[in-house]
């Protein structure tokens, strides 16, 4: 299975990976962080959108949404589902919009997907230029001194007849600016099991590397990972909730 295949040749199965996830609450936690920390516009950019789950939530709650990635098919499905949104096929690393936005997201971990310290500096940058006075960039991310390599997450369901089971892991070989996202997909139809597995290249950095990647652009908060509390990250947990205020002026 190569790296894009989950995005592209199994796309439609991506939701069902998801399905487990509370993107309404996500969703209004983010919201509430824009009301509390930033300028309370509703112009939404939705970085690594996927199908678009989260932007339908933000949708109902009144902003104005865009989403990107770089597979399409997840666009077109994504279009599908919030046909109010704008979409664009572009590298999360390296993108544009025609008006700054006051709400920048990056659900899912999916700001690692940058891959390298080069690439997420980068996005960084991007994200700065578009957002608004007073803009917040919002997303979560994992430690990677803190990863189990041999901690998985499953889930199970049922779809068209067929039994899905979804395995995924962080995987960190304990130096260096990579880690992989492992995934294990397997269909069962009656005796019939098909099996996947993929492997993404993710960037790795630590919360106090990324502080200091952040620190120019933004005020930053690192908070528990925890969508309906404002709290404080504790010094012994590697999930965190991260809100970005964009400053006046980059620093030196």
């Amino acid at each position: 299975m190569s790296t894009s295949a989950l995005y592209t040749d199994l796309s439609h199965y991506y939701d069902l990976m998801c399905q487990d996830i509370d993107y309404k609450t996500q969703t209004l936690g983010v919201s509430r962080l824009q009301q509390f920390f930033g300028n309370g516009g509703q112009r939404h950019l939705d970085l690594a959108c996927g199908t678009g789950p989260h932007i339908a939530h933000f949708l109902t709650e009144g902003y104005h949404c865009h989403g990107l990635d770089l597979n399409q098919p997840m666009l077109d499905l994504a279009k599908l589902r919030c046909p109010a949104a704008e979409f664009s096929k572009q590298n999360i690393c390296d993108f544009s919009l025609e008006q700054p936005v006051d709400l920048i997201t990056c659900f899912l971990y999916s700001l690692h997907y940058c891959g390298t310290i080069a690439n997420l500096t980068s996005c960084i940058m991007h994200v700065y230029q578009a957002l608004a006075d007073g803009g917040v960039f919002c997303f979560n991310s994992v430690d990677k001194t803190f990863i189990d390599n041999g901690l998985l997450v499953r889930h199970q369901t049922t779809y068209e007849g067929s039994l899905f089971t979804f395995e995924s892991g962080w995987f960190y070989p304990g130096a260096g600016e990579q880690q992989k996202l492992r995934l294990h997909i397997e269909k069962s139809c009656n005796e019939n099991t098909e099996a996947w597995h993929d492997e993404h290249p993710m960037v790795a950095v630590s919360f106090t590397e990324l502080q200091e990647l952040l620190a120019p652009y933004f005020e930053v908060h690192l908070l528990e990972h925890d969508y309906e509390k404002i709290v404080p990250l504790s010094a012994n947990t590697g999930n965190a909730l991260v809100v970005c205020i964009k400053r006046d002026a980059v620093q030196n």
